[in-house]
């Protein structure tokens, strides 16, 4: 078991400290399988304390396989609970993903893992409130164990007939595979800048307004 830092935000060490690559890399490991035809790796990036602690259970009681933990460095803040426990709530991302806000008949899902999540509840809030939009947030933990779940499931947490946005500080590959063809993944494809996180997000378009006209943009496409 291991843990990594990333993506973008850890360019204030310097330019040479934006592993934005790296995430894409890991997963490919959950792509490939053992001799007993089953993922040999189980990748995990959370979203906040409570996600983390599952994660935590997860690599522990994972005894098939090397774990890999993909942390993030900066102040992240909890996701407000859709009920009474945030972490009983988080223990559904033992199956990969789920969704971190619902709504009935939502008009686009937001898909993301890590310290994006927070991130798409700000777009959402914006979209919300004043583009009258309906916004479903999944927070997609480990891609691999997501598709070893059924399909009725991973149908319900990303719903082929919904108009699907991911969000990543890492290469757009980290989540075409859940968007599919006709959904829209803005992410990096560079890096190299050294500045404070909080500049960094601002410039490239990581914070709540910038991602939220980003998902209007793509809206008019669909």
């Amino acid at each position: 078991m291991f843990g990594l830092t990333m993506l973008l935000e850890v360019g204030e060490d310097g330019p040479t400290h934006q592993p934005v690559e790296q995430e894409a890399q890991i997963r490919l490991l959950e792509k490939l399988k053992n001799h007993s035809g089953n993922p040999s790796f189980l990748a995990l990036r959370p979203a906040d304390s409570a996600e983390t602690s599952v994660a935590w259970k997860m690599a522990l009681e994972n005894k098939n396989t090397p774990t890999g933990l993909i942390l993030s460095r900066q102040g992240i803040k909890d996701i407000e609970p859709q009920g009474s426990s945030r972490y009983e709530e988080a223990l559904a991302a033992e199956k990969g993903g789920y969704l971190v806000k619902e709504v009935e008949n939502p008009d686009v899902v937001l898909i993301a893992n890590g310290s994006e999540v927070a991130t798409l509840f700000a777009a959402a809030e914006i979209l919300e409130s004043q583009n009258n939009l309906k916004v479903n947030i999944a927070s997609v933990i480990s891609e691999g164990v997501f598709r070893l779940q059924s399909k009725a499931y991973q149908n319900s947490v990303i719903p082929a007939n919904t108009p699907l946005f991911g969000l990543t500080a890492g290469l757009p590959v980290n989540l075409e595979g859940l968007v599919g063809a006709n959904g829209k993944v803005f992410g990096l494809e560079h890096f190299g800048y050294s500045a404070p996180a909080s500049v960094l997000d601002d410039k490239f378009g990581f914070t709540g307004e910038k991602v939220s006209n980003q998902v209007l943009e793509y809206l008019k496409t669909v």
